[in-house]
């Protein structure tokens, strides 16, 4: 019988099972619930100076800590939770990436309270188009990454400069940068 011949992956996806699943499964599939786009944007912000594994083994923990990014229960989170998961021993411990999220909670239940649909405003960048990589270069950001990091900041989100926009705009589909010869590339 023959070997089944190993599925090409983009190389960031590596060997490790977890990150494959999460190659196969999610990165870049266009994401358009809200709450979804949003704990993305989060877990991103804690990804800032680290490896996209450690975040990704840590996951469920952060929805556990974060009340399944449920932004209306992270909003009400205060000091005293702030240093229970400053304890947390399951995510990143990082008082400034705790705080952030908490106020991007806010943020995101002010959006909504005014009548603004996060996903329609994380889409009106790309008039809710999926926008193509070219297949052989992945950049860290890019014009677009930007200007979203700059209308992110001035709403008062946290960790959100065009390095992460870009790897947030990646992971939710926004961009396709799966690369040629991988068996996602532009399906």
């Amino acid at each position: 019988m023959a070997e089944a011949k190993a599925r090409e992956r983009c190389a960031w996806a590596g060997s490790d099972p977890l990150m494959q699943a999460y190659h196969d499964e999610e990165w870049g599939v266009p994401e358009h619930d809200p709450r979804a786009l949003w704990e993305c944007l989060m877990l991103e912000g804690f990804q800032a100076g680290l490896s996209w594994i450690t975040v990704l083994k840590k996951r469920e923990a952060f929805r556990k800590a974060f009340h399944a990014f449920d932004p209306a229960r992270v909003a009400r989170m205060g000091e005293k939770d702030v240093l229970r998961l400053l304890e947390d021993p399951g995510i990143i411990r990082s008082r400034a990436k705790i705080e952030a999220t908490i106020q991007g909670a806010k943020i995101f239940n002010q959006m909504r309270a005014d009548g603004e649909d996060f996903d329609a405003y994380c889409w009106s960048f790309t008039g809710g188009k999926v926008l193509r990589g070219n297949g052989h270069t992945v950049p860290a950001s890019s014009e677009l990454s930007e200007t979203i990091s700059k209308a992110l900041k001035k709403r008062g989100f946290k960790f959100v400069g065009p390095t992460i926009v870009y790897a947030w705009m990646q992971a939710v589909g926004i961009v396709d940068d799966h690369t040629k010869g991988c068996f996602k590339h532009h399906v």
